[in-house]
């Protein structure tokens, strides 16, 4: 069908207005799980409202900007056989008014923004639960003094409690960011730095390394998983009760086999089955409740057993530049394996979060 040439203009002029539409509409998205737009959390929440108020003000300005010049442009605009406009140069009264109305509302914008610096600034109210982090390339180890437990990738929060976190890297600089809890603090080499929140509900919260630090930068994320006080008790008790690697059952041959591999091949040598006191000096991430987990390979994948066989087949297809190597594993090898690694489950998602994406 020949479209008329007056219908192909209006539909160009049209054109840019269809793809701002479009553009916004890309923006719409139901879940969107690093969103700093929906707060859980203390810290996140007063970020947040410190933010909509400095976009208020901002929105004002360009309201009232903008509305004076499209008012000049059009009331003082040259018109066919109009006189010339007359010249003239400065006017202090409206210099006046137009310092003095950009400086008071920069400190309406400034008070709120130095009070909220001070208050995320100020050490954790009452009394908070310590835990210490600690970031590698590209992964996120958590340790839990209080408790002995030492994990990586997920961290669970009591609800209602606030949490201090004690942050260091061990390698280069990291960010740690999770959007709907907290802002995001850089973690450095050789200090600790400081960060705390309070987790208002429950739920799970994707979190993410903001800080460019190597080749898998953008695979180095991690999971907050805040639960009820009782939940997060019930967490602590069976993570605390993995000292050891979980038993396999006698008859299971395939995970018996996956048992031996673990113990013979370079596994034992990087990695840890046990939250409670873990062998010192290892490189990879603690695997306690390996088979529990909500991700592998540091946020990054599903815990599925096609993943976890995928990881295992060769780790440096999907995250090239990690420090475990390929490790020549036949297919047989790594079923076993997979088999063995989901044995190692202590701990699961509460009943309530289950449906949490």
């Amino acid at each position: 069908m020949r479209i008329p040439p007056a219908a192909r203009r209006r539909l160009g002029r049209l054109a840019p207005l269809l793809g701002l539409v479009l553009l916004v509409l890309a923006g719409c998205a139901e879940n969107y799980p690093q969103t700093t737009l929906a707060p859980k959390g203390d810290f996140a929440r007063a970020v947040d409202t410190l933010f909509r108020s400095t976009v208020w003000w901002a929105a004002g300005v360009f309201v009232l900007v903008e509305g004076v010049l499209l008012f000049a442009i059009f009331k003082y605009r040259e018109r066919p056989g109009g006189p010339e406009a007359s010249q003239f140069h400065g006017n202090a009264l409206l210099e006046v008014i137009w310092t003095i109305i950009p400086a008071t509302i920069l400190v309406f914008i400034a008070i709120p923004t130095v009070r909220t610096i001070f208050r995320t600034a100020e050490p954790p109210p009452g009394d908070p639960l310590v835990i210490e982090v600690i970031g590698h390339q590209w992964w996120w180890e958590f340790r839990y003094p209080e408790f002995n437990i030492t994990t990586a990738s997920e961290m669970y929060v009591p609800v209602g409690r606030p949490v201090d976190l004690r942050m260091r890297t061990a390698d280069v600089l990291h960010s740690f960011w999770i959007p709907q809890l907290a802002a995001k603090r850089d973690v450095f080499y050789g200090r600790d730095n400081r960060l705390w929140f309070t987790a208002e509900e429950a739920g799970v919260f994707s979190g993410q390394c903001a800080e460019f630090c190597g080749i898998q930068h953008g695979r180095m994320a991690h999971r907050v998983i805040a639960a009820a006080p009782a939940d997060f008790d019930a967490w602590v008790a069976r993570m605390s009760a993995a000292s050891a690697p979980v038993p396999v059952f006698d008859g299971d041959s395939l995970a018996l086999a996956g048992q031996a591999l673990f113990a013979t091949r370079a596994c034992v040598g990087c990695h840890a089955l046990r939250a409670v006191d873990p062998p010192p000096g290892l490189v990879g991430p603690n695997l306690a409740n390996i088979g529990g987990r909500l991700t592998i390979a540091a946020g990054s994948l599903p815990n599925t057993d096609a993943n976890l066989a995928r990881w295992l087949r060769n780790p440096q297809e999907y995250k090239q530049g990690v420090l475990m190597p390929n490790l020549g594993l036949s297919e047989d090898d790594i079923r076993a394996l997979v088999a063995y690694l989901r044995t190692q489950r202590v701990a699961t998602l509460p009943p309530a979060l289950a449906a949490t994406p």
